[in-house]
This record gives C-alpha cells, structure tokens and sequence, in this order.
C-alpha cells in the first residue's frame, strides 16, 4: 500500500526521480523471500546476485550489507534538484553504515524525500528517520489513501 502511494505520487511529478525501491518475492523452495534493491523509477526489475539485498521467512533472515554499502549508496547519490525516493527503509541495512550515513545526508538537505518505513520500533536507525526533525511521518492506511495522495501531491510537484 504504502508502495502504490509512492508510485502514484511519482507518476505525477515532472521532476526527476533518484533512490531506490526494494521488492521482496515470492517464497522460494526453501521458504525464503528473496528481497532486492532497484533505482527507483526503473521501468524493468531485474534480479540478479548483485542486486540481492537479503532474504527472510517470518523468523530469520539473512542480509547482504555489501549491496546496501555499493548500490544502495550509489543511488542514494543524487544531484542537486529532483526528489529522492527510498521505499523501504527497514531492519536489514541496520549494519550498512555508509548507506546509513547517506540516508541521513539527505535528509539533511534541501531535495525532497520520500521515504517508507517498517512500523517496528526496535530498530533504532528507523527511530532515528522517523523522529528526525526533516520529516514529516504518516500513516498510510486503506482508508487514508486517498487523502494522503492528495495532501503530498503538491510536495512533488513543487519546484
């Protein structure tokens, strides 16, 4: 849900469009969702080991913070102008910490961010972005939708 929010919006900005969304598949034979990072805005997901980030049941998971560390912070590196989209920000890149350091870079800045989070709150590096004095937290639920996409439409059409 709070993925279709995000595409929607940036369907409607004329800006140009940096970070990265993660998809999680389906299960595979052994049970694990594999979990990869892509730029975001890209019309074709592709999956390979390069872009694996991790997989999980509903129990363990298994992170490749080496992915966080190259790509992720590679499309976190953005020019000046256009808007940021980091969907999602969850436990796995809680060791990334140049990833990390680059999320919090840009919070600091004068682009746009939009950015998804898991609800847990045992994650202090999720604590950290969703307390932190650059954003504004919302929470997207079937009934809001709607009204949330109306009220952020005017964030990403801003120049």
């Amino acid at each position: 849900m709070k993925s279709d929010l995000i595409a929607r919006l940036l369907e409607a900005t004329e800006r140009s469009v940096h970070g990265f969304i993660t998809r999680r598949l389906d299960a595979d034979e052994t049970g694990f969702h594999p979990i990869y990072i892509h730029p975001a805005g890209c019309a074709v997901l592709k999956h390979s080991p390069d872009n694996l980030i991790g997989t999980c049941d509903s129990k363990v998971h298994h992170v490749n913070t080496r992915v966080f560390e190259e790509l992720g912070v590679r499309y976190l590196d953005v020019p000046s102008q256009g808007i940021v989209v980091m969907d999602e920000l969850g436990f796995m890149e809680a060791g990334a910490k140049a990833f990390i350091s680059r999320v919090f870079t840009l919070l600091e800045g004068d682009i746009p961010v939009i950015a998804s989070t898991k609800a847990r709150t045992d994650i202090p590096f999720l604590c950290e972005v969703r307390s932190h004095p650059n954003c504004r937290v919302y929470t997207v639920t079937p009934e809001n939708l709607e009204e949330l996409y109306v009220k952020l439409l005017p964030i990403v059409r801003s120049r």
